[in-house]
Formats: structure tokens, sequence, C-alpha cells
């Protein structure tokens, strides 16, 4: 069990309860626990220890919100996602997880910022979050950010939003790709060396926090309207970019 004070103990805790509110629905406060948990354990190390509690908040996700997933859209976002995670295996054996982390934000800015205008011009590049090539981009820095950083939430929110998904469609189809995706992860972070039984007993102290959240935020999110939940979610998405960027 690593050394941790009380008061990091308590933010761990907000960062487990971060954790299950982003696997509720609202994707915006995934990267709440990302920064808390690299200030607590380091920014690679805590790829690792995240990762099991993901796998869990993934489970109770999918249990809660499986009937609104759309197969169409995990279908066509999971060839690309793949090969990301493992071009983010390659990469994380030579390259620090804070030299990516500005790279992340800025193009969860530019998304969020490009959603913003056409939710004011709906029109505008309607078919671009269509075309495969934009699929497989997406997808591709999904895997790999994912891999990388646990940072994906934000960047499959911005494409469930482009593709104008209903609220719970959105969560439930997130849920089922982030299940997919995060159970394919595993081997890659045992083969690194970032899963282990000193951030499994770590996991079995924070998952508690984590079903608080999961069942706190299925709350929240049953209670929010549509375009409210949108425009949260893109604020969340946009601070947590704001914050990858160091501002």
């Amino acid at each position: 069990m690593p050394h941790l004070s009380a008061l990091q103990w308590i933010l761990a805790a907000i960062g487990g309860s971060s954790l299950g509110l982003a696997k509720a629905g609202l994707a915006g406060m995934g990267l709440v626990y990302v920064v808390i948990f690299a200030f607590l354990f380091g920014a690679k190390s805590s790829t690792g220890v995240a990762l099991p509690m993901l796998v869990v908040g993934d489970a109770l996700a999918v249990t809660a919100y499986h009937r609104h997933a759309n197969w169409k859209y995990v279908r066509r976002m999971l060839p690309p996602a793949c090969v990301g995670v493992m071009l983010g295996a390659a990469t994380m054996r030579s390259i620090s997880n804070e030299a990516f982390k500005p790279t992340i934000g800025w193009i969860i800015l530019v998304l969020s910022a490009l959603q913003v205008a056409r939710m004011r011009w709906p029109d505008w590049l309607g078919a671009v979050p269509h075309a495969w090539w934009f699929v497989w981009a997406i997808g591709l820095l999904a895997g790999f950010t994912t891999m990388l950083a646990n940072a994906a939430g934000p960047i499959i929110l911005i494409y469930c939003l482009a593709i104008s998904l209903p609220k719970f469609e959105m969560v439930g189809t997130s849920a089922w790709f982030f299940a997919i995706v995060n159970a394919f992860k595993v081997p890659f972070s045992i083969a690194l060396g970032l899963i282990g039984s000193t951030t499994l007993l770590v996991n079995v102290m924070l998952i508690p926090f984590v079903l608080a959240g999961v069942l706190s935020g299925r709350w929240l999110v049953y209670r929010i309207p549509q375009r409210a939940f949108e425009v949260i979610s893109l604020a969340f998405a946009a601070v947590a970019a704001l914050r990858l960027i160091g501002l």
C-alpha cells in the first residue's frame, strides 16, 4: 500500500468518485480523476492505478445503460481505437505522459469549439462527423490518449455530440465502447508494469467511491434536460482541456 497522508486519501476518494460520475454519463468529469491520480501517483503510474477502477466503472455503467447503446457507432469506433491503444502502448515505453498532455488538451479544446459552432449553426460541417476518415481519426486519437493518459472521455463525448446522439444513447454507447477498450488495455498495462499488487490494493480501497459516483451520476443524468446535458458536458470538457494544457 502506498504511503499517503489523510488529505491525500481524501483526494484519492474524490478521484474515485469523479471516475464514477464520468462513467455514469458526466464524461467531462473524467479528467478530474486523471489530474488527481497523476498528482498522487505520478503521471504514468497513475494510468495503471486507474485502469482496474475504470473496468469496474464500465461494468456498472453497462449494467445501468446497456439498453441505450447505439452499436453502429460502437462498431465503427472500435477498430481504430484498438489500433490507437497499441500505438499508445508502444509510445509509453519511450515518452513521458506529461509531454503528451498539452496536445490532448488542445485537441479537446478545438473539438469543443467546433461543436459549439455546430450547436449555433446546425448545418455547418454536418456531414463531417459521419465521414470514415473522421471516425478513424477520432478512434485512433481516443485509443492513443486512453492508453497514455486515460483521457479519451471528452474526445468520445465530442464525437457523440457531433453525431447528435440523444442523451441516453450517448451514455450507453460510450459505456459499451469504453468497457471493451479498457478491457483491451489491461494486458498492455500489465506488460508495462503499471498494474501490480500495490495498485490493486489502492483499487480495493477506492472502488466503493467509484460505486457511489456511478449511483450519484445516474441520478443526475436522469434529471438533466438534453440541452443542458450537452452544455454542461461541453463545459466540463473545455475546463478539462484547459487543465491539460496547463492553464
